[in-house]
């Protein structure tokens, strides 16, 4: 025998909750609100990687300008030895 696909299984057809004989305004209710919690969680996931990529990308940015600031920072101590030989110069001079 022929076993079903998972598409074709009972448990994973879905249903459209207006046409379906049998439900009480209850049951629709229920159906309706679990697929907006299942909407917002796919929401949820997705704002979750956007704020991951957000995050790495700022955290990029501020590593660049820290590394930027210390190689500032290491030119101005050899603007500081040519003003001190220029001063070492004029005092001999």
């Amino acid at each position: 025998p022929e076993e079903p696909r998972p598409a074709e299984a009972a448990f994973a057809r879905r249903i459209d909750p207006a046409r379906e004989p049998g439900l009480s305004p209850e049951q629709r209710r229920l159906m309706a609100e679990v697929e907006r919690a299942q909407h917002y969680r796919v929401l949820q996931r997705r704002l979750r990687g956007r704020n991951a990529l957000l995050a790495l990308g700022i955290g990029a940015v501020t590593l660049g300008i820290y590394g930027y600031t210390f190689y500032s920072v290491s030119q101005e101590r050899f603007l500081d030895e040519l003003e001190q030989e220029a001063e070492a110069a004029r005092a001999r001079a």
